[in-house]
């Protein structure tokens, strides 16, 4: 089992940047697949980003794609999003989670989810 923690939200002007980081706990965060998903108000949770459990494989939505970077140290059991370029429609809560060793974009599959930071990005 793993519980996670995001931080690093906050109001930002379009073209700004912000870094979310999430915290694991668990002895077995290595093994996890680990995902960012974003919710604005109205609409559906979405995917973001992942990255594999051994930090080899990154995905992307495109609509962040270029803008966005996903990394993960499992020494400190951290899972962080460097978020550049940011614009309104980026404004959503973020959220941090995670799958066991698979990857998946599917809001549906990860097991594990954090209580969430709020991105707002004004124009």
């Amino acid at each position: 089992q793993v519980q996670l923690a995001e931080s690093g939200g906050g109001l930002v002007q379009a073209g700004g940047s912000l870094r979310l980081s999430c915290a694991a706990s668990g002895p077995t965060f290595s093994r996890y697949s680990m995902g960012w998903f974003r919710q604005a108000p109205g609409k559906e949770r979405e995917f973001v980003s992942a990255i594999s459990w051994n930090g080899m494989r990154t995905y992307y939505a495109d609509s962040v794609k270029g803008r966005f970077t996903i990394s993960r140290d499992n020494v400190k059991n951290t899972v962080s999003l460097q978020m550049n370029s940011l614009k309104p429609e980026d404004t959503a809560v973020y959220y941090c989670a995670a799958r066991w060793l698979q990857y998946s974009g599917d809001v549906r599959d990860y097991n594990y989810w954090g209580q969430g930071t709020q991105v707002t990005v004004s124009s």
